[in-house]
């Protein structure tokens, strides 16, 4: 089992390039399955376990899938699928797995997928994928452990209303209703770019979507969609992970191909924070100025505070001048970075669903474990300004979301490395 070396201090400074997002390149892969007649080739396509994880479950069904990892390449022949069942020993490996469901269900009528697994950081549940694809016509059993659906009268446009803008809901019922017969319309789905960024993948291929990134979608459904070649969008955690990691070690670092549309409320946080942020079309630059301000967060469905940023962000403010609030509304037990960071000498206080972080001048490093992937990174950012030595261990949870992590921070002047335990 490998682990991360970090020795802290280091001023980061320099260039680092994002990635295509984790969270974009996902339900692109399983839509993929939706192509016909053509090899599909992705462009910049992460070198993540994630990635590595669909592309086997891809396989299982009878898909060919390649990655060139070295140009950021995909390339998928879905032209012709054989098999119709994800097993339990790769979905149970991560939670975006599910949504090869609404794929299989339009091209084929017919899906059988384990009960998926990923990240402890809250239950998950998957009854609103289920509510909506029910909702276009499928019947679903579940039972010894897998999801059993089928469409006996086809995909028929629904009204659907989500209870909660559920981000895997909205993307499996998009795919699903991106070939049922008539209109579906979907309230209150989810708004991120990564959803924006599905529904261009699926207009490219001949699918008719309107509204995405809006609180109501319309999709026409199509006899047929062909698949197409297409560019996955940068990773904006990726980017504000980097953003953290140079306002906490009070560097100067251009981070080229994020977009800071996408990190707006990201953005706002760090400015009140004392730290400078410049945006360009190229990119965003950050630079610390000093010890950063004590700010109160709360996450929220996009647009508000991501989710995914709330560790990372309170890895920052367990050095900030003062005491700082953070609240998570959505999920109930992301909170997992908190015990390894109190490990390294951070003050912070669980009240429920509300963390209370007193400010430390220090941190120290020590040994620590990563708990799920936002929470390693948290961990890591911490490291990068803790005195002396930390070694994270479990770092398979940050390989599933971060590209080339060590190289590029190495790159940025930081001293960390990755030994063999």
């Amino acid at each position: 089992m490998e682990r991360l070396v970090i020795r802290g201090g280091r001023r980061l400074s320099g260039t680092v390039k994002i990635s295509g997002a984790k969270n974009a390149v996902l339900p692109v892969i399983a839509a993929t399955l939706l192509g016909q007649d053509n090899v599909t080739c992705l462009d910049e396509v992460p070198n993540l376990d994630d990635v590595r994880t669909i592309s086997e479950i891809l396989r299982t069904l009878g898909v060919k899938v390649r990655h060139d990892i070295a140009n950021n390449k995909l390339f998928v022949d879905a032209t012709t699928i054989e098999n119709i069942t994800a097993p339990y020993d790769i979905v149970r490996r991560m939670r975006a797995s599910f949504l090869i469901m609404g794929p299989l269900l339009a091209r084929l009528g017919r899906a059988k997928i384990s009960l998926p697994g990923g990240c402890a950081i809250g239950t998950r549940p998957i009854d609103l994928h289920l509510k909506g694809l029910e909702a276009l016509g499928a019947k679903i059993s579940i039972g010894h452990g897998y999801i059993d659906a089928t469409t006996p009268n086809g995909l028929k446009g629904a009204q659907i209303y989500l209870d909660f803008p559920s981000v895997g809901a909205t993307e499996n019922i998009l795919m699903a209703a991106s070939m049922a017969q008539g209109q579906t319309v979907i309230e209150n789905p989810a708004q991120e770019p990564e959803i924006v960024d599905l529904a261009n993948y699926l207009n490219i291929m001949g699918a008719n979507i309107r509204g995405a990134g809006t609180n109501v979608i319309k999709v026409e459904g199509a006899n047929k969609l062909i698949a197409r070649d297409y560019t996955i969008i940068p990773d904006r955690i990726e980017a504000g992970t980097y953003m953290i990691a140079a306002a906490m070690t009070r560097g100067d670092v251009y981070i080229a191909n994020a977009i800071s549309e996408h990190l707006k409320p990201v953005i706002a946080k760090l400015k009140e924070a004392g730290v400078s942020v410049m945006e360009d079309v190229d990119g965003i630059r950050v630079v610390g100025n000093g010890r950063p301000r004590a700010v109160d967060i709360k996450t929220l469905p996009y647009p508000g505070f991501p989710t995914d940023m709330q560790a990372q962000f309170m890895a920052m403010l367990t050095i900030a001048e003062g005491t700082s609030m953070v609240t998570e509304t959505v999920f109930e037990n992301r909170f997992m970075q908190v015990d390894e960071l109190r490990r390294m000498g951070a003050k912070i206080k669980i009240d429920g669903r509300t963390s209370v972080v007193e400010g430390q001048d220090k941190l120290t490093g020590c040994q620590v474990k990563a708990t799920d992937l936002r929470a390693g990174a948290a961990i890591v950012l911490a490291a990068l300004v803790a005195e002396g030595e930390t070694q994270v261990g479990y770092i398979h949870h940050i390989d599933r979301g971060y590209d080339n992590l060590v190289q590029k921070l190495v790159s940025l002047g930081a001293d960390i490395k990755r030994v063999d335990s």
